[in-house]
């Protein structure tokens, strides 16, 4: 038996550590941005509602504000792969528990084990199970659902674990967990069985687990329990003496993989989708089944078999109107081209609707109407050719519900958002319903780099997956990403110190004719392609000279390279290594800085040639670093790795010298904004350990003294990409999340 390891407080934070100054914290709104695998009704309490998410943690429906409540903005640095849940689910006897299963990768990536949180108040604060093995909460497969609790014995939950760790039961409210020995089969499908990382190696594992609660009765568990696999021929298993004994459903499809399993408890069926891949991003074949318990009958009932020439997609989410439990509706689980598809059907799956159909070809007639203004730039800029449609309807789409209490109410999730509908039975009488973004408040971007120019040019932004934005405000949402070029994954941006509306920004596309440079003299509103050096691979970093006169380029590929016409042509620059790390001197347009390996590099002729500064004793890897605005050679260098140079350093000479900054144990961040008043040097803020306590932290007198701004309620986690101060806003600070968006503060009581 797994003992428990609890860490009880606000929050779920270990100890009470509390900001030195009191912040307000908000995201600047993006809404959505990244993957929602599962949302989860509570079947007793109707508005009671839950999504988790693949990196950005777990949220709670708020039915008065119609918005999302993040559940885990506690988790802490050490802990950061708490923020991936691989698995979410709500108790139907008692609903003020819910639970979560958390860790975010399997293979070396996440150091940490999995666990399992608990919440007696609705995921206000938690209790913690660290597990024996790790969770994947951002792994291949990530859409099945892997926890569940009993719905006649809310004491006994179930979690699927995936490489190989089998089946595992909790009986004291998910307080302990022990292995399900007579469990047979831990599953042995991998996406990739020859990936070397380990992340598409892994076998994913046992997955969903579905009670057919009418075997039981209220506070005895439940009899009849059936388990999905991830193995082709052998998918599904049952129990039906409470989980002590298991057998393989006979007659069962082989094949594929059944994805999702809802048991119609009414009717003595179960329901599986199934697909020839775990998901959630490919998945080329798959069918829907029932099995009836009467009879012991699979009946494929699929809106398009996998034998038809029309069947190119795997199916994915599935769900069940429990006021009608002869309603169903399955989705494809990736359908890139050219869309999501939804089927819907009232008798059981012997006759099926579809939520788009082919009108004269390439026209497409759609049931729905879908409407984003809540998220504008989900049509992604594009104005694509029919049938393809901008926005799509959906991709990745392997949670979808109905509410349980609510027949008219459908949530999914996508790549980039949730959407839902309030008048989804209009669909059975062929009228046109509506599909809306219903992701206020989920803010699940990763965020690669933040720039806060001087002057009141708004927020500009480099993020994975959607590229990043520029904030003309920050509680509204943009209307478009950057664009012309788009890239998915901006991984660098700068401005020009002394000309603040130009910018450049670099990153990669799935398109790779496209430029991976883009540049603006307006402030990031709009942007134009720059060309590339030869033999660039990937984007690197960059930096602008303070007047804008040149840009710095450190290519993945094809080493550091200079341009003086806007990324018009290029120099390769000498004296640098390939790939280090490339800033510019906020005040001197001829100075240029670049790190790698320990060492620091200096250029004072524009970035044409670099030589290696005397300075020594900094860190090997791992390294951010700033120039201060309005004092040149003023540069602040953070970072290193447990077990060797691991701080934070200033220089004052163009980096010919460094002098470590006292008392900062560990920082990975380094940024600056307005003075404090009375000061004469730049707020400086980081994300670092210091006083042996991890947080985000301000300087007013130049790294003299520190004080902590987040509390730990307040972590999210990994906070080391970026982070800059507001020039114009004493105190305001930026901060970078990995999977919780930007997240913005500002002096003053509250959270």
């Amino acid at each position: 038996m797994l003992a428990a390891a609890s860490l009880t407080a606000l929050g779920g934070a270990a100890g009470p550590a509390a900001a030195d100054t009191a912040y307000t914290w908000r995201n600047a709104q993006i809404q959505g941005g990244g993957f929602v695998p599962g949302i989860v009704f509570n079947e007793t309490e109707p508005d009671l509602i839950y999504a988790r998410t693949d990196i950005g943690g777990a949220y709670r429906w708020n039915p008065s504000t119609e918005r999302w409540t993040p559940l885990l903005d506690w988790v802490g640095w050490a802990d950061w792969g708490w923020t991936g849940v691989a698995g979410l689910a709500t108790d139907p006897v008692d609903p003020d528990r819910v639970y979560a299963a958390v860790g975010s990768y399997t293979n070396s990536w996440d150091p940490n084990n999995g666990a399992i949180l608990r919440s007696t108040d609705r995921g206000d604060t938690w209790e913690v199970t660290e597990l024996p093995f790790k969770l994947g909460g951002n792994m291949p497969g990530r859409g099945v659902e892997r926890l569940s609790v009993d719905p006649n014995d809310n004491r006994v939950l179930y979690l699927g674990a995936p490489s190989g760790n089998g089946l595992w039961r909790s009986t004291d409210y998910g307080a302990t967990w022990s292995e399900v020995t007579s469990f047979p089969n831990p599953g042995d499908y991998a996406a990739d069985p020859g990936d070397g990382s380990g992340y598409s190696s892994d076998n994913q594992g046992v997955g969903w687990i579905a009670f057919d609660r009418s075997s039981g009765s209220p506070g005895s568990r439940t009899q009849d329990v059936y388990v999905g696999v991830m193995d082709k021929e052998n998918t599904v298993y049952r129990s039906t003496d409470a989980g002590q004994t298991w057998e393989r459903v006979p007659g069962q499809p082989e094949g594929h993989l059944a994805i999702e399993g809802v048991v119609d408890h009414e009717n003595g069926r179960l329901y599986i989708s199934t697909s020839d891949t775990g998901g959630p991003y490919d998945g080329g074949s798959g069918d829907v089944w029932r099995f009836d318990f009467a009879t012991e009958e699979w009946t494929n009932i699929s809106p398009v078999p996998s034998g038809s020439p029309d069947n190119h997609f795997g199916y994915g989410g599935l769900t069940i109107d429990r006021q009608n439990p002869g309603t169903l509706m399955v989705s494809t689980q990736i359908s890139w081209w050219p869309d999501v598809q939804i089927y819907r059907t009232t008798d059981g799956g012997d006759t099926w609707t579809q939520a788009w159909r082919y009108g004269s070809y390439p026209e497409r007639v759609n049931r729905y109407e879908l409407d984003i203004s809540a998220a504008p730039w989900l049509t992604f800029g594009e104005n694509p050719q029919p049938p393809v449609t901008s926005p799509k309807l959906g991709w990745m789409t392997q949670a979808m519900e109905i509410d349980p209490h609510d027949s008219d109410r459908m949530m999914y999730g996508t790549g980039a958002t949730l959407y839902g509908t309030d008048d989804l039975t209009d669909w059975d009488a062929d009228q046109t319903f509506t599909i809306e973004v219903k992701a206020a408040g989920i803010e699940e971007t990763a965020v690669n780099d933040l720039a806060a120019p001087p002057g009141g040019v708004p927020l500009v932004s480099a993020l994975g997956d959607i590229g990043g934005f520029r904030h003309d405000d920050l509680t509204q949402v943009p209307d478009l990403m950057h664009t012309r070029p788009f890239h998915g994954t901006v991984t660098s941006l700068d401005f020009a110190e002394r000309a603040p509306h130009t910018f450049v920004r670099v990153g990669s596309s799935d398109n790779a004719a496209t430029s991976r440079i883009a540049l603006s003299t307006d402030g990031g509103a709009n942007w134009w392609a720059g060309q590339q050096p030869s033999g660039v691979t990937g984007p690197g970093t960059v930096a602008m000279a303070a007047d804008a006169s040149a840009v710095v380029w450190s290519t993945e590929g094809a080493g550091v390279h200079v341009s003086n016409n806007y990324a018009g042509s290029w120099q390769a620059a000498t004296g640098v290594p390939a790939g280090a790390r490339v800033e510019a001197d906020r005040v001197n347009p001829d100075l240029f800085y670049a790190f790698a390996d320990g060492g620091f590099y200096v250029s004072t002729d524009g970035g044409a040639t670099f030589a290696r500064s005397a300075a020594g004793g900094l860190p090997q890897s791992s390294v951010r670093f700033a120039a201060v605005p309005g004092r040149e050679g003023e540069v602040w260098l953070a970072g290193g790795t447990s077990g060797g140079a691991y701080g934070m350093w200033r220089s004052t000479d163009s980096g010919a010298t460094f002098t470590p900054v006292a008392g900062v144990d560990e920082a990975d961040t380094v940024g600056f904004g307005k003075a404090a008043p009375g000061a004469d040097h730049p707020a400086v803020y980081t994300s670092a350990r210091i006083g042996g306590v991890r947080g985000i932290f301000r300087s007013d007198d130049a790294g003299a003294t520190w004080e902590r701004i987040n509390d730990d309620d307040h972590q999210w986690a990994w906070t080391g990409a970026a982070i800059t101060g507001d020039p114009d806003v004493y105190g305001r600070v930026y901060v970078s999340t990995n999977g919780r968006g930007i997240v913005y503060g500002d002096p003053g009581a509250g959270g």
